[in-house]
């Protein structure tokens, strides 16, 4: 299978893609080198800018680099680390969703503007009213409505939260016990807060059952939802079992039924992706730390075509290749 490298000239990860005015547009974090400090606090990913990157021809053609749209000196409320980002339009306008640490090293949700889908991005003041930990998905449904998705465990924060509380002490499922769900929340209309309370994500197996704390295929980070043929496509990473995988379901709130393994482990601790179908083609995109001889903070952007089967599962990609 073919798979190409978006953008050698920069270390990037976490692509959120959409397709806006025809053309594909990718919103990347921005990886910076730094001394080794890996760690389960993420303090290795330094991550102080986000960049717009554009194609109109996703295997062959030119990426464009839209330079930075926004950084961390541009937002009041700032801490540190810039994760993962996404993007959805309404009405003309583009929104940014980032997570950020706060002066407190909490993360939170952060909204910024732009008038057009490469930026610049102007933050707004203060982080989204009840938002916690990383890595958003906004996802319009065919109601009109605008949800986001998000969750990651360890140094994304989840394990810090209870029915939307933050607890005393973190407290992170084992063995048998239901895994530790993702979020979605539905937002405003005005796209600058959370309109209600974020739910759970569950991912159940084949009998209802929702996968255990120590299933491999259980939920980390890195949320994705798209639909195919009716279906809701919930993926994500397993984080330290370094899988993305799929569950599908008839509700956008879940629950959603496990599939299988959509990419199997790549080079660096674990990977960060979007699928998006354009010009009748459907593509995975995700990273690797290949380029950059393995170093897991050092990341770099690549796609592929993805596919479905007659029943409409997503074949397997081998990461290594």
């Amino acid at each position: 299978m073919k798979k190409r490298y978006l953008f050698p000239a920069d270390y990037m990860a976490d692509p959120s893609v959409h397709v806006f005015n025809g053309r594909v547009y990718i919103y990347p974090s921005h990886d910076w080198e730094c001394e080794n400090v890996e760690n389960d606090n993420g303090d290795q990913y330094v991550m102080k800018d986000y960049h717009v990157l554009s194609t109109d021809d996703i295997m062959n053609g030119e990426v464009v680099d839209h330079g930075k749209v926004l950084g961390l000196e541009d937002i009041p409320w700032a801490g540190r680390q810039l994760w993962d980002c996404d993007v959805a339009e309404k009405d003309g306008k583009y929104y940014m969703y980032f997570p950020m640490k706060d002066k407190n090293d909490v993360f939170h949700h952060g909204v910024a503007i732009a008038d057009r889908p490469e930026g610049p991005f102007i933050p707004q003041p203060d982080p989204i009213r009840g938002s916690y930990s990383i890595d958003m998905c906004v996802f319009k449904d065919d109601d009109g409505e605008y949800y986001m998705y998000f969750g990651g465990l360890w140094g994304g924060q989840l394990q810090r939260y209870k029915d939307n509380k933050a607890l005393e002490e973190p407290y992170l499922p084992s063995g048998k016990e239901p895994a530790l769900p993702s979020r979605v929340v539905r937002l405003s209309k005005d796209m600058l807060q959370f309109a209600e309370e974020p739910r759970p994500v569950v991912v159940v197996d084949k009998e209802g059952k929702p996968l255990t704390a120590d299933d491999p295929h259980r939920f980390f980070e890195a949320q994705w939802v798209h639909k195919y043929n009716g279906k809701y496509y919930f993926s994500y990473s397993t984080g330290d079992t370094h899988m993305l995988c799929y569950a599908t379901g008839d509700n956008r709130f879940g629950p959603f039924t496990y599939q299988g393994v959509i990419l199997t482990p790549v080079v660096g601790w674990t990977t960060h992706h979007s699928i998006i179908e354009y010009k009748g083609k459907w593509y995975l995109f995700h990273h690797d730390s290949v380029p950059s001889g393995g170093k897991s903070w050092l990341r770099s952007l690549k796609v592929c075509e993805l596919e479905y089967d007659a029943e409409g599962h997503i074949k397997t990609i081998e990461g290594m290749d």
